[in-house]
């Protein structure tokens, strides 16, 4: 009888190193991005569009909506107690639009629902310089596979999870947001070590926090200009710009233009 042969398939590094070189293959040298697209020169200035807001708030939420607008460049306008609507009080500012992408949501969360936000283009101007502390740092991957319960216990003190148990993850994506202002490496592929005495069961009575969902407009104003978006019919995820962990180290030395 003759033996049959057996191919043995690839390693787990081996399909590491394939997602990351398609994941690479992206033309990660275009600077033309969604937020450059909106500029214009004119007689050598640099302009970009400038929105016109109009927002009603409960009194005690006003501090929060001033402070996170001031982080986007807003200059407010006017400010006064809305008429007949005692506990109210309507804000008229000039906000550049890249500043407003993605801030529905923050507005809703800050004013708890309450919050009445409308905006309408206003004119090009004089470009307002960078946007002030609007997030804090994220949480990226260093690993590759399905997320664990167990890792995700230990990381939920360290921010807010955008990531669930069983859903897969590979190299520099981003999985949660991180409480302070840098960004940090994580696993949150670490299974737990088995024993005699602990059991994988254990992890059916793990409870967590649900994890935050972005739609496409939160998503695109939450990323860095070294992060980038990636778009499925299933999902949305973020990621870095570059995978590995050693070269995002090495351009974040690099001088910026």
């Amino acid at each position: 009888m003759k033996a049959r042969k057996f191919q043995r398939g690839p390693t787990r590094e081996a399909k590491e190193n394939k997602i990351r070189k398609m994941l690479e293959a992206v033309d990660l040298d275009k600077k033309d991005t969604v937020e450059e697209r909106v500029y214009k020169l004119e007689k050598g200035q640099k302009l970009e569009p400038l929105e016109e807001v109009t927002v009603e708030v409960n009194e005690e939420h006003v501090g929060l909506v001033m402070e996170a607008l001031s982080h986007r460049r807003a200059e407010v306008l006017d400010m006064g107690p809305v008429p007949g609507d005692i506990g109210r009080t309507r804000m008229s500012l000039n906000c550049p639009s890249r500043g407003l992408v993605g801030y529905r949501s923050v507005f809703s969360s800050d004013t708890r629902g309450t919050g009445f936000m409308h905006r309408a283009f206003l004119k090009y101007a004089k470009h307002c310089g960078p946007l002030g502390n609007v997030r804090k740092g994220v949480l990226v991957s260093v690993g590759y596979g399905a997320i664990t319960a167990h890792a995700l216990v230990s990381l939920e003190a360290r921010g807010t999870l955008f990531v669930s148990p069983g859903m897969e993850t590979y190299d520099g994506m981003i999985v949660g947001e991180h409480s302070r202002d840098t960004d940090l490496d994580i696993n949150p592929v670490r299974q737990k070590q088995l024993t005699n005495i602990r059991s994988a069961n254990n992890d059916e009575n793990i409870k967590l926090t649900p994890p935050r969902l972005m739609t496409l407009e939160e998503a695109i104003g939450y990323v860095a200009s070294d992060e980038m978006i990636e778009v499925t019919p299933k999902s949305i995820r973020l990621r870095k710009r570059y995978l590995d962990a050693g070269k995002r180290k090495t351009m974040s030395k690099k001088p910026k233009d």
